[in-house]
Parts: structure tokens; sequence; C-alpha cells
């Protein structure tokens, strides 16, 4: 056995090697942004500020779908859910923000800014966090440190105010000063007691109602409470089902998610104090193939062709019968007659959603040529929820004619 001088000695020259808290903290901070973060600030571990009112957003119902919220609703109580014995979070903010959108013309949808680029976010920011956390072991080997990108139960939002990194807005985004809100989050946790950042008190929004007032929806039942149930990000994306009747007219164009009440902020305005700001890292820069998205083809996809074509991107949370169904409602908002054939195929889909969407919009469409194939498709469907979806397409009123030069599916 070594004598206890030897073990202490040994101690106290790890100790005397380690980084002094504040130097870790600027180093961290440091690589954060050499490795394209624009956002980086400290808070310690503890409970929440916001937890009892992230519990009275379940109570009331505002989350759908999404039961995994609720199930795991104890485990946002505590950082130490996603880490144990963690006493820092360095969060972090990366710019997705690029050119202004294209216009959706009929037979194109418009697609959330930040799936314009070919790979999923979690992907990019993923890599980036795993580099960070090699700095930071390297720095300190005996470090536990975990990163995490929206999948954990943490309330990034809450503990990126903390940070310092911005204020929660009346649309419940994360806004900063300097990069407005487009921007993702994403967290460093670690044991390591890291120098906190002073936390951002004031609220700029003032008695700014842009957002509130621009929500086609209306997602907003109050400042600073959204509605997911309303929320076209979450028709469109985390709903599994079909889209309630009611809110499929007021999704207008969007495909997939939505940035109206982000587009509308002041704070995000090319005039304003922020300004537009490019987005740095080349995975998020816009493919025009996504900016619009053209709907009919999507119809003609296979599964394969589907997965092949969006499996590294956002699009491929929703899933083939996802999108096509978002596809479908937004054809039939544009009552866009040469999305006929497409409608018509979507009609005979072998996925319900898909069945069900292009049925109503092919009573939007209203036209001789949708008309009879809904009626032929009556006489077939065994599904009750389709059939009664073209019971009531029939019903809608008929247009005079059809678009000249569309044929019959």
């Amino acid at each position: 056995m070594a004598p206890v001088a030897v073990i202490l000695g040994a101690w106290q020259l790890a100790f005397m090697n380690r980084p002094a808290s504040h130097e870790l903290t600027t180093g961290l901070k440091q690589k954060a942004r050499e490795i394209g973060f624009q956002l980086a600030g400290v808070c310690q571990a503890g409970k929440p500020l916001r937890l009892a009112e992230f519990h009275r957003w379940l109570s009331a119902g505002h989350a759908g779908s999404m039961h995994y919220l609720a199930e795991r609703a104890e485990a946002y109580e505590h950082p130490s859910h996603v880490l144990d014995g963690v006493q820092s979070i360095l969060m972090l903010g990366m710019n997705y923000s690029d050119s202004a959108p294209s216009r959706a013309s009929p037979g194109s949808g418009q697609v959330a800014r930040y799936a314009w680029g070919e790979s999923d976010y979690h992907d990019v920011l993923h890599d980036r966090l795993k580099r960070l956390k090699a700095w930071l072991i390297e720095q300190v080997p005996a470090a536990l440190v975990r990163g995490i990108v929206d999948t954990a139960p943490l309330l990034e939002r809450d503990f990126a105010q903390q940070a310092g990194l911005g204020w929660i807005g009346k649309n419940t985004m994360l806004i900063s000063r300097e990069e407005g809100s487009w921007f993702f989050l994403a967290a460093l946790l670690t044991d390591q007691s890291l120098v906190s950042d002073e936390p951002f008190q004031a609220d700029h929004c003032g008695s700014c109602r842009a957002c509130l007032d621009a929500c086609p929806t209306d997602a907003f039942p109050s400042a600073y409470v959204l509605d997911a149930q309303s929320c076209i990000s979450y028709l469109t994306i985390e709903l599994r089902e079909e889209i309630p009747t009611a809110l499929r007219e007021p999704m207008g164009s969007w495909v997939f998610g939505c940035d109206i009440c982000q587009q509308v902020c002041p704070w995000n305005q090319p005039t304003g104090r922020v300004g537009v700001r490019q987005a740095e890292e080349p995975a998020f820069s816009a493919n025009s193939d996504l900016d619009p998205l053209e709907l009919t083809r999507l119809f003609a996809m296979t599964d394969d062709q589907f997965r092949e074509r969006f499996r590294r991107t956002p699009l491929w949370r929703s899933r083939r019968r996802g999108l096509l169904r978002n596809a479908a409602i937004v054809l039939g908002n544009q009552q866009h007659q040469a999305a006929l054939e497409a409608l018509t195929q979507g009609l005979h889909d072998e996925e319900v959603l898909v069945r069900g969407a292009s049925a109503w919009a092919l009573g939007r469409l209203g036209s001789p040529l949708a008309r009879r194939a809904l009626e032929q498709r009556r006489s077939l469907e065994a599904e009750p929820t389709v059939a009664s979806e073209i019971e009531s397409a029939l019903d809608m009123p008929a247009a005079s004619q059809d678009e000249p030069g569309v044929t019959s599916a």
C-alpha cells in the first residue's frame, strides 16, 4: 500500500494541474464558438424556474398527442435526471437563418426555415457536441459530460435564459438580442463547476403582439402560452392522425412546420436591431429542392424512394404518410387543378391518412373529374374515416368545369 503522503502528494498534483473554473469556462466557450456555436452561456444545474408553468401547460392539454412529455414529467424537475451529478450546464445556440424564403407557387409547399438544408440538425449539433465534450475531457479526464439536442427531459429555453442567452418571447421562442430567434438550442451538461453567467432578466417584447395576431390558427390562447394542438408545426410534424378539418384551410401552403410567428417578429426583421443573419453552417444552407417543396411528385414516391430522399433531412420526422397528408391539404387549399392526377393517386394510397386528406383536397378542387374520382373510390373504400371524408368532399360545392389540359387519372 502506498504511503498516505504519496497519495496526498499525487492528489495535490492532480488538483494543481486542474484548470481553474473560470479558465475552464472561458476555454469551453471559446471552443464552442470555434466549432460553430454563435451563443454560449453557463448556468448552474438546478430546478427549472418555469417548472410550475410547464406542469400547468401539460394539465391544460396543450401538448396534444405528445404524450411522452407527460409520461416523463417528473424527469424535468432537475437536470440530474439527464446526467447524474451534474453541476453546470453550458447552453448553446447555432444560427440556422438563411436567405428569405422562396415563394410557394401553386403545386409547391412551404417548409420551415430550419429544414431547408440536406442535414438533420440533430446530427449536425450532436457532432459539434461530441467535439466539445472531447475537449472538456481532455482538460479534465475524470469529468462527466453529456450533450443533448431537444430529445432529453430538459427545459432548454428555461436554462438558456438562466445562462443569459436571451428571453422567452410571447411566441414561446427564445429570442436573442444578437441572433433574433433563428437558432437551434443545445446543451452540454457536466459535473464540473463552471462560472455562471448573469440570467437574462429583461423582456424586450414590450407591448408587441405581432406573433400573436399573425398566427392563422390562433395557437396562442394568451401571450407566452402555445397550444400545440392548434400550431401548424405540430399539425404537420408531430400529429400522427387526421388534421382537424377546421384547421386545414388556415394551414395555407405550409407542408412542413411554420415560421409565421418568427417571420413577423421585429427582432427578426431586416430593418430591425438584429437584421437578417446568414447561416454559418453549410449544412443549413437552403436547398432549392426543399425551399419550396414540389408536392405532386411526392405521391409517386415509394417508401424506399421517400426514405432515400428524406432520411437524413428533418422532413423524415413526418414520414411518408404524414408528408403526403400535408401535401394533399396544401394542394386542396391552393385548389390546384393540375394536381388532380396526384391527388387521385393519393386517394388510392395504402395509407389511410393519405387517402383521407386526398379526398378532402379533391373535394376542394370540386371539378367534374375530381368528383368522378371520389365517386369511384366511394364504392371501394372500406375504412370508415376515409369513407366519411369522401362523403364530406362530395358535399362541397362543385366547380363549373375542369381546368383545360387536365386529364383523368
